[in-house]
């Protein structure tokens, strides 16, 4: 099939989350779109029926498990929205067929050596056994070989497979800006990670997915969460930029509203509309003014806010 059938159908739907357009997703942490946990952490210790329902209590949402043997798949085919086909055991070609038999959406994590090739092919593997519903998984962790996140790859396997491919940040959210503005669909986080690093992540996967992913919204209430995530990185924008302009309010030899350059100006709302042709100049025009008149007062109170103290 070729590269653009596979693109036309680019989403993965995981309980009420569609994964691969629209929206960034969240899996793990502390108020994310959906939850995961891997059976394989708990060493056998806790029975899988009792470990999944564990996590059902812990919160509403999709569930993804990952699987420790094969002998889990049957409560994980009940009681789960997706399964997890882990780093480790990727390469495992018998469980990851049975895995893919239960229906269930799959998250196909790459081993740290794994080529993309290879990744791909454990998703053909899926996609042989009747279930197209998968999802790839680059991994951020640290790994004793020396391997680490590669967006390129995460990227070329986007564009080489047309599914959504998320990125395994594991519990630091450092990157989870580059790795949405490389194209992630998502965001994957440890089940446990702190709910500061949860929020940063979800955050940067909010501003940053409004600037980079465009979404088409089938309904006003999508359109409503749509706009309030650009609203949500225009808020970010326009204080940078008011602290910006206060910075060259304190630079230049006369500041305030007496500094104002026209021509600047201009030059400001011309460039916008280079990238806004839709809204143009004359619509953009007004709208800088306001937004440097605010910056302006701003710095004007800042600056007297010492002499009024005083």
């Amino acid at each position: 099939m070729s590269t653009t059938a596979h693109l036309e159908r680019a989403a993965v739907g995981l309980g009420a989350l569609t994964v691969g357009t629209g929206p960034a997703v969240v899996i793990g942490g502390s108020g994310a779109d959906a939850r995961w946990i891997s059976l394989r952490d708990r060493h056998g210790e806790v029975p899988a029926a009792e470990s999944v329902v564990a996590a059902r209590a812990e919160g509403a949402g999709p569930l993804l498990v990952e699987p420790s043997s094969a002998g889990d798949l049957p409560v994980i085919a009940e009681s789960a929205d997706g399964v997890v086909v882990g780093a480790a055991w990727m390469r495992d070609s018998e469980l990851v067929r049975a895995t893919a038999r239960l229906g269930l959406p799959v998250l196909v994590q790459r081993a740290s050596s794994a080529t993309l090739e290879e990744w791909l092919a454990v998703a053909g593997h899926c996609a042989a056994e009747g279930n197209d519903q998968i999802m790839l998984c680059e991994s951020g962790r640290a790994h004793p070989d020396g391997a680490t996140f590669d967006l390129a790859l995460m990227r070329a396997a986007r564009t080489r497979s047309g599914r959504p491919v998320l990125a395994d940040l594991g519990a630091d959210p450092a990157l989870a800006a580059a790795a949405i503005a490389a194209g992630a669909d998502g965001l994957l986080l440890d089940p446990g990670v702190t709910e500061q690093d949860a929020l940063a992540a979800r955050e940067a996967t909010r501003i940053v997915g409004a600037v980079t992913r465009r979404e088409e919204p089938d309904s006003v209430s999508a359109a409503r969460d749509a706009i309030d995530r650009v609203d949500a990185a225009l808020a970010v924008l326009l204080e940078r930029r008011a602290e910006l302009a206060g910075t060259i309010q304190r630079l230049k030899p006369v500041g305030g509203f007496a500094g104002r350059d026209a021509v600047r100006e201009r030059q400001v709302v011309a460039e916008m509309a280079r990238r806004a042709p839709v809204l143009g100049e004359a619509r953009l025009a007004p709208i800088m003014n306001a937004v440097i008149e605010a910056g302006l007062h701003l710095a004007e109170e800042r600056r007297s806010a010492p002499a009024e103290r005083d």
